[in-house]
């Protein structure tokens, strides 16, 4: 993996999480479109890319850590509040507590994401990790600000969001390495699970973004966008 990706995964988060105090979170109308694109081609490169490659190590039970992995979305949504597709959840009561579960599940899930990426080469699945961290990494610092935080300490928990899928990457790069130990022939049981993650979140984006499940023009041209790039990436390797 090269030093460039590792720096796109990082500063992805870092600045679509900062925008918060660029842009009003209340005109979302772009963020559903990036939304939709990012949607969109994570989930193209999930079916075009992910899912060949760990299907073709013809372990029968590969499918059952897919699964797994979109039932621990599902779980983990229940603290992170959807945040991982974006959804910014607006709080009637005056004295929000700060939400470790939603810091604490989306860390996780940024760790496991960064951890397939230190076998073989990977790239669509760092622009897709990349470009879902944005809206997510916005929804979070949205939720941050309303918790009436300092600028400071949510400039350094979207930082330390940021550093969980790089932290990933090198931990399951140094066990592959004899490092810590041997996992690498685990690798295709992580990345399952990070598909069916991404199959939950990418369809979550799909349809949930859209009012009765109705897409207009620009939303259809977004996520045809997305796949198009996606398609683009299969057909050049």
């Amino acid at each position: 993996m090269e030093i460039w990706e590792l720096i796109l995964l990082f500063s992805s988060s870092t600045l679509g999480g900062l925008a918060i105090f660029l842009f009003k979170k209340d005109n979302t109308n772009r963020l559903k479109l990036v939304l939709s694109f990012s949607g969109a081609y994570l989930f193209a490169i999930t079916v075009l890319h992910l899912m060949p490659d760990v299907y073709s190590s013809n372990n029968p039970q590969i499918g059952l850590f897919i699964l797994g992995g979109f039932l621990l979305q599902i779980f983990m949504e229940q603290f992170s509040e959807g945040i991982e597709h974006g959804h910014i959840h607006k709080h009637s009561h005056q004295h929000v507590v700060f939400p470790f579960g939603i810091m604490i599940s989306l860390c996780l899930h940024a760790f496991l994401e960064g951890m397939p990426l230190a076998q073989g080469q990977h790239q669509e699945l760092v622009y897709g990790i990349a470009l879902h961290h944005i809206p997510a990494a916005f929804a979070l610092g949205s939720v941050l600000l309303e918790n009436k935080l300092s600028k400071g300490k949510i400039s350094g928990l979207l930082i330390l969001f940021a550093l969980m899928s790089p932290l990933g990457y090198w931990l399951s790069f140094e066990i592959g390495q004899g490092s810590i130990g041997n996992i690498e022939v685990y690798f295709d049981q992580i990345m399952a699970v990070v598909i069916g993650i991404f199959l939950h979140i990418s369809t979550t984006i799909l349809f949930e973004s859209s009012v009765d499940h109705k897409f207009n023009l620009k939303k259809i041209i977004a996520v045809l966008l997305g796949i198009g790039i996606a398609l683009m990436g299969f057909f050049l390797h």
